[in-house]
This record gives structure tokens, sequence and C-alpha cells, in this order.
């Protein structure tokens, strides 16, 4: 009779035990399904964020870029107005031909300052591309010349 209780005992207790495993089984696939899904919500919500921050870094550069074309427009049209104002002396010190000539590139920086303002951003970017293809050369003395007033700039 003992056997029959310990037999009747083993057979409870592996139930139970095998109950027990499938419950744990299910808790543990609940919790990896809840761990994706608070996976994916935050997946989503940071490539939400991402966009945001990135629309928000376009558009502060475009802001900082117009302001910066206004900026060097502005220092063309004062650089313009300075030689336009001494080409009379240049006339008396030099001659008129020189006299002419800062005049010349007076008018010149003003209308470069003009058409700066007026182009926007993708008209400049396809005009320095045309630019470079018509003569790379010169595209690459200019920045070698650029670069190093830069470098002495910044020094």
């Amino acid at each position: 009779m003992v056997e029959t209780t310990t037999t009747g005992n083993t057979s409870e207790a592996k139930s139970r035990f095998n109950a027990a495993l499938d419950e744990a089984k299910a808790g543990a696939s609940a919790l990896g399904d809840e761990a994706k899904e608070r996976a994916e919500k935050a997946r989503i919500e940071a490539k939400a964020r991402g966009e945001e921050w990135s629309v928000e870094a376009k558009t502060k550069a475009s802001e900082l870029a117009q302001e910066g074309k206004h900026k060097a427009s502005e220092a063309l049209t004062g650089l313009s107005r300075v030689i336009n104002e001494n080409a009379p002396a240049i006339d008396e010190k030099l001659g008129a031909k020189y006299g002419d000539f800062a005049r010349n590139a007076s008018t010149s920086l003003q209308d470069n300052a003009r058409k700066l303002d007026e182009k926007s951003f993708e008209e400049l970017a396809e005009d320095s591309r045309t630019a470079i293809r018509k003569s790379p050369a010169a595209a690459v003395g200019l920045a070698a010349v650029v670069g190093f007033f830069f470098a002495r700039l910044f020094r």
C-alpha cells in the first residue's frame, strides 16, 4: 500500500511540476512579448524624435545660412561703397584710368551683392557648379586663395 501512495504522489508532483513549468513558460513568453512591444514603441518614439530634431536642425541651418548670406551681401555693399567713395582720391593720386577701374570694381561688387541677395541657395549652388565645370583650374586657384585667407585670418 505504501507503493501506491508513492506512485500517486509522484505522478501528482510531476503533474504540478509540469503545470508550473508550463505556467512559467507562458509567463516568460508574455514578458518577452511585452518587452518586444515596449522596444518597438521606444524605437518608433526615438525615430519620431530624430525626425523632429532633423527638421529643426535643417530649419536652423537654413536660417543661419540666410543670415550669413545677408551679412556677406552687406559686406560686399559696404566694400563697394568704400571703393566708390575713394575713387576721386584714386583719380587724383594715380590717374583717371585707375579711378575708373575702382568705380567699375565698385559697381561689380554692388551687382554681385544684389545678385547674392536675390538668389536662393539652390541657384547659388548650381551657379557654383557651373562655374567649376567651366573653369576647374580657376576654381582650384580660388579655393587656394580662400584657404590661405582663412588660414591667415584665424592664426
